[in-house]
C-alpha cells in the first residue's frame, strides 16, 4: 500500500472518531447516521460516496452489513489478490481496513460505525475499477474515444447486501465479454510462472536458423516453446532444428503477428525473449482497454483490431469472417472509438481529406495544375470549378477554399466499395487498388482509414444477407462505373480497438505496440517504468 493512502485512512479513521457526536451510540446504525448526517466534510473515500451511502444506511434503513461477519475478510482477501483482476493492490488500502477491522471488533459502536463506512466505500470503489476501469480513456491519449461508463453505486450497495460472499460478488462488474474474460485467465497463468520463479529460457541472437540447420540455441528454444504451450513433442537436448520445432515456431510466430514461415530470424528471436513479467503486463493493460468498452458489443458486430491488422465479423458466438486491413499510419494513427454501419457505397468517390489536399496535393498542382484533372473534380466554395481557371501558387495551407473528388474508377483510393459508419473521424472501411500493402506483417499505412484485404468478398456477403443482392446485381452495378448507395435495414456496431494481447483458436496472441498506446497507458496506471 501506498504510504500517502495509509497516512490518509488512518488520518480519517481519526476525523471520524473526533466527530462532535456521543462516543457511545445505541447501535452501529445510530453511529452511521450520526456520522453520515454530521454536515461535516467526510474523509474523501467515504464523501466520494456520500449521497450512496445516506440513501442506503439513512434513507433506506439498511443494516450494518460488515461488523459482525467475516465478510470483512472476504473482502480483504479479493484486495489482495487484486493482480488477479488486472488491477494493483497496492492502490487499496488493504492493512489498513483490516486493521480497522480489527478495531470494530473491540472497540466502541462509533469504531464499528467507521469501519463499516470505509468497507462500504472501498467495495463501490473496487467494484468501479472493475467495470469502469482505473483511468478516463482521453486523458491517456487523445485518439482514445471511449465514453466514460458510469456505475450506480446505490445500486452496488443493494446488491452488496444480498449477497455473502461480498469478495466473490465482485466478479459480477466485470465486463463478461469473453476477451477480457479469457485474458483473465491467461494474466493467472503468468502470474503463477512469475510466483513460482520458473527459469524462464533467453534465446540469443545469431545467424537466421532454417529447417534442418544445427544451432547451440536449440534446446532453448525447444524448452521456451514447450513452456508457452507450442512445442509439445519430446524433451531433447538436440541441436538441430527438427520438423517438429520447425511447426511448433510457426506456432509461436504467427501467435505473435510474425510471418509464419518457420524461419527463426531476429524478430522472432527478440518476441521470444519477452518475459513473462512483460507479457503480463500486456495483459493487465488490454483488460483495462475491455473495461472501457460498452457492456454489450451488439450480438452481430464488426471488431478492427488496430494493434492486430485484423477485422473480425460476428455474430453471435461466432466469427463469421476474418480479413487482414491496413490502419493508420503512427503519423496518422486509426482513433479508438465505437460506431455503426449504417449503408455501403458501391463505385464510390473520394473526397480527399483537407490536410492531404493541402500537404499533398498543392504542392504537385503548383508545379502542374493539371496533375490531378484526369481522376478528380475540383470545387472552389462548394462550386464545381475548372482546373485551368485556379493559378494554385495564390493559395496554401491557411487559404485553401478548395475540395478535391475523385471520380469512381479503376485508380480511384476506395476502389470498387466503401463500408460506412458516419462519424467525426471520418473513419470508414474500403477497398484499396494498393494489394501490395497487405503482404507485409506489419500493416500501419494509411491516412486513418480501414483498408479490407478482401473487400469484395465483404460486399457480396453482407449485402446478399442483409438486402437481398445477388452477385450478379452487385457486379452489374460495379459495371455501370457509377456511384450507388445501398443503406443496411439495421445498422451494426463497428469497434475499432487497439489489442496487443487476444485470444484466438490458436490461442493467447501478443502484437507489438504499433502506436506506443500501451506504454502510455501503463505509466497512467503505474507511473514511469523505472528502467
Amino acid at each position: 500500500m501506498r504510504p500517502v493512502l495509509r497516512l490518509l485512512l488512518v488520518v480519517s479513521a481519526f476525523m471520524l472518531l473526533a466527530l462532535p457526536a456521543p462516543l457511545r451510540a445505541q447501535s452501529v446504525e445510530s453511529s452511521i447516521a450520526q456520522i453520515l448526517n454530521s454536515g461535516q466534510r467526510l474523509p474523501l473515500p467515504i464523501e466520494k460516496v456520500r449521497s450512496a451511502l445516506v440513501a442506503y444506511y439513512v434513507k433506506g434503513g439498511g443494516q450494518a452489513y460488515w461488523v459482525g461477519s467475516n465478510r470483512m475478510g472476504l473482502f480483504t482477501q479479493r484486495l489482495k489478490n487484486a493482480l488477479y483482476d488486472g488491477l494493483d493492490p497496492s492502490a487499496y488500502p488493504t492493512d489498513s481496513l483490516v486493521q480497522l477491522a480489527q478495531q470494530a471488533r473491540s472497540g466502541s459502536a462509533q469504531d464499528a460505525a467507521t469501519a463499516e463506512l470505509y468497507y462500504s466505500a472501498f467495495y463501490v470503489a473496487y467494484a468501479a475499477d472493475l467495470r469502469i476501469g482505473r483511468v478516463t480513456p482521453q486523458k491517456v491519449d487523445p485518439n482514445l474515444f471511449r465514453t466514460r461508463k458510469t456505475l450506480d453505486a446505490l445500486r452496488v450497495l443493494n446488491d452488496m447486501g444480498k449477497q455473502q460472499d461480498p469478495g466473490k460478488y465482485l466478479s459480477a462488474y466485470e465486463p463478461r465479454n469473453n476477451h477480457y474474460q479469457v485474458l483473465k485467465r491467461m494474466l493467472r497463468v503468468y502470474t503463477q510462472v512469475i510466483d513460482e520463479g520458473i527459469d524462464w529460457p533467453v534465446v540469443g541472437q545469431g545467424d537466421a536458423l532454417k529447417p534442418g540447420g544445427s544451432d547451440g540455441r536449440v534446446p532453448a528454444i525447444r524448452t521456451l516453446l514447450s513452456f508457452t504451450g507450442d512445442y509439445d513433442g519430446p524433451e531433447s537436448r538436440s541441436t538441430v532444428y527438427d520438423p517438429a520445432l520447425f511447426a511448433a515456431v510457426k506456432t509461436f510466430q504467427a501467435r505473435h503477428g510474425l510471418e509464419a514461415k518457420g524461419l527463426l530470424g531476429k524478430q522472432t528471436v527478440t518476441a521470444m525473449n519477452v518475459s513473462p513479467r512483460e507479457r503480463q503486463k500486456q495483459i493487465i493493460l488490454n483488460m483495462e482497454r475491455w473495461r472501457w468498452m460498452p457492456d454489450n458489443l451488439g450480438d452481430e458486430h464488426f471488431l478492427i483490431n488496430i494493434a492486430g491488422y485484423e477485422l473480425d465479423w460476428v455474430q453471435g458466438k461466432a466469427i463469421k469472417e476474418r480479413m487482414g486491413v491496413v490502419v493508420g499510419a503512427v503519423a496518422t494513427q486509426t482513433p479508438e472509438f465505437t460506431g455503426e454501419m449504417q449503408y455501403v457505397e458501391l463505385n464510390p468517390t473520394w473526397t480527399v481529406p483537407y490536410s492531404i489536399a493541402t500537404k499533398e496535393m498543392l504542392p504537385k498542382l503548383r508545379a502542374n495544375p493539371y496533375e490531378y484533372a484526369e481522376d478528380f473534380e475540383v470545387f472552389a466554395n462548394g462550386k464545381l470549378s475548372d482546373w485551368s481557371s485556379i493559378n494554385w501558387s495564390s493559395y496554401g495551407a491557411g487559404k485553401f477554399p478548395f475540395t478535391f473528388r475523385q471520380k469512381p474508377g479503376p485508380r480511384n483510393a476506395l476502389g470498387k466499395v466503401k463500408f460506412m459508419l458516419p462519424n467525426s473521424h471520418n473513419i470508414y472501411l474500403h477497398d484499396t487498388p494498393a494489394k501490395d500493402k497487405f503482404a507485409n506483417s506489419t500493416r500501419a499505412f494509411s491516412h486513418g482509414c480501414i483498408r479490407l484485404s478482401r473487400p469484395i468478398d465483404l460486399a457480396y456477403e453482407l449485402l446478399g444477407e442483409k438486402v437481398g443482392m445477388s452477385k450478379s446485381l452487385v457486379d452489374a452495378i460495379w459495371a455501370t462505373g457509377k456511384t450507388k448507395r445501398v443503406d443496411l435495414p439495421k445498422r451494426i456496431p463497428v469497434h475499432m480497438v487497439y489489442a496487443t494481447a487476444f485470444a484466438t483458436d490458436r490461442g493467447i496472441e501478443f502484437r507489438s505496440d504499433v502506436y506506443g498506446r500501451d506504454r502510455k497507458l501503463y505509466e497512467a496506471l503505474f507511473g514511469r517504468p523505472q528502467s
